[in-house]
């Protein structure tokens, strides 16, 4: 029936691109004369089908029920779990816009021919992110977070260079570092409940015995460093700038969400298993949140002011973004969850779309720093999209970076920190607007030298992905009362764990579906 076979999309996500993964790893590199495929045409064509599946599972999702896939008919807490929400059904949208637009750029201008395996990774990348919004519990939702840093390795390293092989190599050892201590955190939290499994484990901390209170508290520490090492908070954002400064431009848009995953790890524990319900260790990270953020976010801005290279700069703005995320979810209300997740749609896209530009730009330009270089081939193109971007990024008016931060002033308005948060986030937004002036003003205005790099006009399948993702800009304050709806429905579901605990184990009373 069509409602069976529409319940089996939910695992669409992770089996498109999964399949897709490893026919590219057995097609090789080049078209295939006996199957008649190309790669390159099977990898957009993967993606291309991402889209309208999040449409579909966000539009299922928008109903406010859960919806559950259970591998093997193994019944909850027990086997794979997958679970659909309104937070998780919009990351995968986010997703599936950041990675289409990605590929189209690689394709466009020819970057992904500058090493092997390039689209195979991606795929499997998109596993990792696809997989870690769905997974159900903590074991698989560190197995996918194995997969997407597996594939970010290969992709950071993709092309080659001494400065990707220093930045790849901070990477790894430190995420290696942090996949170590993940699974202490996970021995520590199984050891003591037995249960891995979001929803039983829920249960379980909450009726904990509170001899077992240190235990627990130290798990969701354990569990907190992990998370902020994927998200880049202070201290922990230090391999970031490097590696998505040194990536090639495809491979830091799609980077734009791996610190997302991290955001959405944080979230997911702070509301599910260690929110108010969660006895001796209730609470327990809340304290933590509004502090990190604030330093991340002041951290990021100086990093902004202080570069000198526009990959840089945007790098240090992912830190800003998380920093201010962070800021909504330790306001530890609907309020500020809400803006948290508008803010996140407008940064993820936003940042995304502007490390695409910074491409470009360099293309035409031959580098990114403020020296005087070859003159634009299209200053007002790029310098238009440019502008759009850095409006949004600094939080001006009308575009959509202000919208966000608005709520989430908004959001603070009855909270005792209300002069730290407000401090903040004006205070960081003056230093964004410092750093990208300058940056844009040596970019298109400094006097360009006789050198020429690149003659050639960006043709319109190149520029047109990242004007796509700046879009959201204005799109985003357009429709931002349906935004703001959907994000506040979406917050007061997370802040009602009661719901995704029923649903799981199988109350009858919160609408569930288990398929085989």
């Amino acid at each position: 029936p069509a409602e069976k076979l529409l319940n089996h999309g939910l695992i669409l996500p992770i089996l498109l691109p999964f399949i897709a993964g490893i026919a590219l790893l057995l097609l090789g590199e080049t078209p295939s004369m006996r199957w008649r495929l190309d790669p390159r045409r099977l990898s957009l064509s993967s993606v291309a089908l991402l889209l309208p599946v999040a449409l579909l599972l966000l539009a299922r999702a928008s109903t406010g029920t859960y919806a559950t896939y259970a591998l093997g008919h193994w019944p909850a807490p027990f086997g794979i779990l997958l679970v659909l929400d309104r937070c998780s059904a919009l990351l995968l949208l986010l997703v599936a816009l950041v990675a289409l637009a990605a590929l189209l750029h690689a394709l466009a201008t020819g970057s992904d021919r500058r090493g092997r395996w390039f689209h195979a990774l991606f795929q499997f990348q998109l596993m990792g992110l696809n997989g870690a919004f769905l997974a159900g519990d903590l074991f698989n939702l560190f197995v996918f977070f194995e997969i997407l840093l597996i594939a970010s390795y290969g992709l950071l390293l993709h092309g080659g260079g001494a400065a990707r092989l220093r930045a790849g190599l901070h990477y790894v050892i430190l995420n290696l570092a942090g996949s170590a201590l993940f699974l202490i955190a996970i021995a520590t939290l199984y050891g003591t409940t037995g249960a891995l499994n979001f929803a039983d484990l829920a249960q379980r901390i909450a009726t904990a015995p509170t001899e077992t209170a240190g235990l627990l508290r130290a798990g969701a520490l354990l569990l907190l460093v992990v998370f902020g090492l994927k998200a880049a908070i202070l201290p922990l954002y230090c391999w970031l700038p490097a590696a998505y400064a040194s990536s090639s431009a495809p491979v830091a848009a799609l980077f734009a969400l791996l610190t997302k995953v991290g955001v959405y790890a944080i979230l997911r524990i702070t509301t599910l298993l260690f929110g108010s319900d969660a006895g001796p260790a209730a609470q327990v990270l809340a304290p933590w949140l509004l502090p990190l953020g604030l330093t991340t976010l002041l951290a990021g801005a100086l990093g902004m002011l202080a570069s000198a290279e526009l990959r840089r700069l945007l790098a240090y703005g992912v830190i800003v973004s998380i920093g201010t995320l962070l800021i909504g979810l330790g306001l530890d209300s609907s309020a500020g969850l809400g803006a948290a997740l508008v803010y996140l749609v407008h940064t993820t896209l936003i940042g995304a779309g502007m490390f695409l530009l910074a491409d470009l730009i360099a293309a035409q330009r031959g580098h990114l720093d403020h020296r005087p270089a070859a003159p634009l081939v299209q200053p007002a193109l790029l310098g238009g999209l440019f502008l759009a971007g850095a409006i949004a990024m600094a939080g001006l008016p009308p575009l959509s970076g202000f919208f966000g931060k608005l709520l989430l002033l908004r959001a603070a308005t009855d909270s005792a920190t209300l002069p730290w948060i407000w401090g903040g986030i004006l205070g960081s937004g003056l230093l964004v607007i410092i750093a990208l002036s300058r940056s844009g003003s040596a970019l298109f205005w400094l006097p360009a030298t006789a050198a020429t790099v690149n003659t050639a006009s960006a043709p319109i399948r190149q520029w047109l992905p990242a004007a796509a993702l700046l879009a959201a800009a204005p799109l985003l304050i357009l429709f931002g009362q349906p935004l703001l709806d959907f994000a506040t429905a979406t917050a007061q579901q997370l802040r009602e764990p009661a719901g995704y605990i029923h649903a799981v184990l199988g109350d009858p009373a919160v609408a569930t579906v288990v398929l085989p």
